[in-house]
């Protein structure tokens, strides 16, 4: 019989990948938690039209990447493939307006059929954070900033470079989409089939495309900057203004777009080298027009997400795991005594490992395995005595200790 295997595109997370992933995830609480968010935790799936609505009928996560099905009473379900949707309808269905702005944060699972690759998972994870109700260029500023800061934490931000462009305002993007569309009508017979249905659709996808006919044509595509209004032109320049200020390096990249129509002004990504095909580490973005587009009231947002395997793989750490204390009872009588000893230890804030079986080689061996930084060994002399041998492990030195200055004595160990 073949052993049974994770679904493709999926990966368990074994204890040392969970200290990976929990030291990027601790890190980034500290940091958003230090710039006043707050944290919120969605259903890792929501009603379809939910993410229709928001990543658009035509985005090749709706018509290709999204899990769907239909549940037991009929409705239409997706595992969630992004965040910001789902904190955006979090924010409608609990009447939030009156706390506007809102500063959230949140991590967790996401689900996209796609082939699996270094740094991409069917089932991956991610970070993401979320600024409601601030139309101001400094809540860009500070958002880009908790990304650089959480670069800088885990120790990589000299592997990526900061990439930001504008989309402008609503009338910045109409002039601009004429413009794309009159470019791209002219090439039309050159543009792959999906670009072909974009160029009515969708005109700005074609930006994102990685074909490569498509990829020669859009070199030679206008660029946003020539049709942006003043106010948009204004906007950018003091984004740019205050990263420059908080000596945040960055680089304009004029073919940095977000392809649906709610999006605004700053688009940006943090993206390396480092990982192959898999380059942005950190991608967001303003969304201006996204929470009236699913039926809330105009709020305008900015936010962004990062993917925690990417962050791992980047900064290739793993944290040491919690060296124990190892309680190794010399005989079964002495077990009684043992068990009592280890959960008064871990009550005092100790981490203490018991083993189930085995002689005293045999536990010792144990606790070498653990990587136990020392043992207390419990036989019947010392219960006669109320006390245990304390045996450093590193060293290999050892000393009988009374049961009531354990506590103070182990504190090294703690």
């Amino acid at each position: 019989m073949t052993a049974l295997q994770p679904v493709r595109g999926t990966h368990d997370l074994l204890p040392e990948d969970c200290r990976r992933h929990r030291r990027v995830v601790e890190t980034f609480r500290e940091i958003v938690e230090r710039y006043g968010f707050g944290e919120i935790a969605t259903p890792i799936f929501e009603f379809t039209e939910v993410f229709r609505r928001t990543l658009g009928e035509t985005s090749d996560v709706v018509t290709k990447e999204m899990y769907t099905f239909s549940d037991r009473g009929g409705d239409e379900i997706t595992l969630r493939p992004e965040y910001t949707a789902s904190v955006a309808r979090a924010f409608i269905s609990h009447g939030l307006k009156d706390r506007l702005p809102l500063k959230l944060y949140g991590h967790g699972p996401m689900f996209r059929y796609e082939r699996p690759q270094k740094g991409r998972q069917r089932q991956f994870h991610q970070l993401d954070i979320e600024v409601l109700g601030a139309a101001e260029p400094l809540a860009d500023i500070e958002v880009i900033a908790v990304g650089a800061d959480l670069l800088a934490a885990l120790g990589v931000a000299d592997k990526v470079r900061l990439e930001i462009n504008t989309l402008g305002d609503p009338e910045s993007r109409a002039h601009y989409r004429e413009r794309l569309v009159a470019y791209f009508a002219t090439h039309r017979d050159r543009l792959s089939p999906d670009s072909r249905l974009r160029l009515t659709r969708n005109p700005l996808r074609i930006l994102d495309s990685k074909d490569e006919g498509d990829r020669a044509l859009i070199t030679g595509a206008p660029s946003m900057a020539e049709s942006l209004t003043p106010a948009s032109a204004a906007f950018f320049a003091r984004v740019r203004e205050g990263l420059a200020a908080l000596g945040i390096a960055h680089v304009v990249n004029p073919r940095l777009v977000r392809g649906l129509d709610y999006y605004t002004h700053t688009a940006f990504e943090f993206v390396t080298e480092a990982l192959g095909a898999q380059g942005a580490v950190i991608a967001g973005g303003r969304y201006d027009g996204l929470i009236e587009a699913m039926g809330g009231p105009p709020t305008p947002g900015i936010g962004w997400a990062a993917g925690i395997e990417r962050l791992v793989l980047l900064s290739g750490v793993t944290p040491p795991a919690k060296r124990p204390i190892a309680v190794v009872p010399v005989s079964p009588a002495d077990e009684g005594v043992a068990l009592v000893l280890t959960q008064r230890l871990r009550h005092a804030g100790f981490t203490v490992a018991l083993g189930y079986r085995g002689n005293v080689s045999r536990r010792l061996k144990r606790a070498n395995r653990l990587g136990a930084a020392a043992a207390l060994v419990i036989g019947e002399s010392e219960r006669a005595r109320a006390a245990v041998t304390l045996r450093d492990l590193d060293s290999g030195d050892q000393a009988e200790v009374p049961e009531a200055e354990l506590e103070d004595r182990l504190v090294p160990y703690r």
